[in-house]
């Protein structure tokens, strides 16, 4: 059954736990078609997805990332940014290669793009009635072996990957900050943003102590620097440039 815009919009939650029947054929090529829709710079197309259903790969995906809706999902789709095609069509045209790709606006084109398809991705799915959850920890928790997984070629860089399937729970929706410190109007406004970020502190905290599915203590604030600080530990430089990002300005 398909849900309206507003709904599919503000209704969204991350979905982790799936029912073992797979994906409708046709709610798979909306979602395909939606993608194929993404707006993309220049209208270069600077990503690709790879829809993953093959349970060896989803088991071996789990492995490294630990996440388990890799596995029980449907569909796991992985989001790339994508300059290997266009490495293709410029030996097929002989046309001089540009390295755009190779700078960091061309990487942020292609992380932009491959993003702008996963929203695309996610919208049409949870339209349909699905569930979905984006997995960042596809991109970080071992990019050489995800890479090597997925055979991805030189110019195809991993950004994103989406699990989709149907929904076994129905989470509470997480809060999210306040229209002032996400809705700048003219100019950013840096007005009342520690009080304002002080509060949401406290509803996150409230929010989590009292959640259905799981409680826990964590706030906002310091739950979040503490994903960060994981994160300083992540050579992502070095793994972008191993498929060909990052070597130029």
């Amino acid at each position: 059954m398909s849900k309206t815009v507003e709904n599919t919009l503000l209704e969204r939650r991350s979905i982790r736990r799936y029912e073992y029947d797979p994906v409708k054929a046709e709610d798979m090529e909306f979602i395909y078609a939606a993608i194929r829709n993404t707006p993309t710079s220049y209208n270069g197309q600077q990503f690709s997805v790879i829809d993953i259903t093959d349970r060896d790969i989803k088991e071996k995906l789990y492995e490294i990332t630990g996440q388990k809706q890799i596995k029980t999902s449907s569909h796991f789709m992985v989001f790339v940014a994508d300059y290997h095609k266009m490495s293709v069509a410029w030996a097929a045209k002989g046309v001089a290669p540009s390295s755009f790709p190779r700078t960091v606006d061309g990487y942020t084109v292609g992380v932009i793009d491959a993003s702008l398809a996963l929203m695309s991705a996610i919208v049409a799915a949870e339209s349909r009635g699905l569930g979905t959850c984006p997995i960042g920890y596809v991109r970080t928790a071992d990019p050489e072996a995800v890479s090597r997984l997925l055979k991805l070629p030189e110019g195809v860089c991993l950004v994103c990957g989406l699990a989709i399937g149907v929904p076994r729970e129905m989470p509470d929706l997480k809060p999210k900050q306040p229209e002032q410190l996400l809705i700048h109007r003219d100019t950013y406004d840096t007005s009342d943003e520690a009080e304002l970020l002080t509060e949401f502190d406290r509803h996150i905290t409230e929010y989590n102590a009292t959640r259905a599915g799981g409680s826990s203590d964590n706030d906002w604030i310091s739950h979040i620097t503490d994903y960060y600080r994981e994160g300083e530990k992540y050579d992502m430089l070095a793994a972008d440039r191993a498929q060909g990002f990052l070597l130029d300005k």
